[in-house]
């Protein structure tokens, strides 16, 4: 978690003087929607990665990739070197809407049968803290997430980071939300099909949730989530704000012709590309 905080320190301050590069970079992603609603999650890893070997000098990225999935360690998407100090961090990207946002899968469905066993309600801070050491907690403060933010309505992305040990100093209660119950306007209420353990503050500002996990719930319906907007105080947004973001319809007609063309043509257009690339950086 030190590296990456130091990782999202050089891209804040890398965002601060040049910020016409993540602008232009993020365009690029979220136009990938105008080809599917998906689309853009999966290239955002590649583009990402690209991002950080071209623009930030002391970091070299990897690209995991979906063949590698069964060596995975952690939900990585990218790995990231610090060429300075040759210290590697995994990192998981998300590609998310500006609402609730998975931080953990929980793919071994320990968080919610945990706490299910520590009552209806935790506020005992021994009692919090022993939760957050517990094995079922482990991943909490180790998934480094990098989550791409979008309002495609408004046009405009955001990169948030959810800031897990401010998280783990402010919990101050844990409870139990029922099937279909509601807690003030920081749940879905009716809509919601299976129940969560919610994480609040002294103030009983929502923090995170815990989602059921049983043997019939999906990815959506587990694992560790949070809300861009209702936890608005525990993100760090490491592009210092919103960014207003536009289409770019000749990548799309790019990919048409690449789909198209031969390695030959695309070894040319790589050469264009990169000039073009340096070229952006003198700017």
């Amino acid at each position: 978690m030190t590296e990456y905080k130091e990782f999202q320190k050089r891209f804040k301050l890398l965002v601060s003087k040049n910020r016409h590069l993540v602008v232009n970079t993020l365009s690029n992603i979220f136009t990938m929607r105008l080809i599917g609603n998906k689309t853009h999650g999966d290239l955002a890893e590649i583009g990402i990665a690209e991002f950080i070997n071209q623009f930030m000098y002391d970091f070299k990225s990897i690209h995991v990739g979906k063949d590698l999935f069964r060596a995975k360690e952690h939900e990585e998407d990218i790995v990231i070197v610090n060429e300075l100090t040759q210290a590697k961090f995994p990192v998981s990207l998300k590609a998310y809407g500006d609402g609730p946002l998975q931080l953990s899968t929980d793919s071994e469905q320990k968080m919610f049968p945990f706490l299910s066993k520590q009552g209806q309600e935790i506020r005992s801070k021994k009692n919090i803290e022993l939760i957050f050491a517990s094995d079922a907690f482990s991943e909490f403060t180790n998934v480094n997430v990098m989550p791409l933010i979008y309002n495609e309505k408004q046009k405009q992305c955001n990169i948030m980071v959810f800031d897990h040990e401010k998280a783990l100093r402010n919990t101050a209660r844990i409870i139990l939300i029922g099937k279909g119950e509601s807690f003030g306007n920081k749940t879905q209420g009716k809509s919601r099909m299976h129940p969560i353990y919610m994480f609040l503050d002294s103030n009983d500002n929502y923090i995170c949730e815990v989602r059921y996990g049983g043997a019939s719930a999906n990815a959506l319906q587990r694992g560790l989530w949070t809300h861009t907007k209702n936890a608005l105080h525990y993100f760090d947004s490491i592009t210092n704000g919103w960014i207003d973001y536009s289409h770019n319809h000749a990548l799309v007609r790019l990919f048409s012709l690449a789909l198209n063309a031969t390695d030959k043509g695309h070894e040319e257009a790589n050469t264009i590309l990169q000039k073009d690339i340096d070229r952006i950086k003198k700017m």
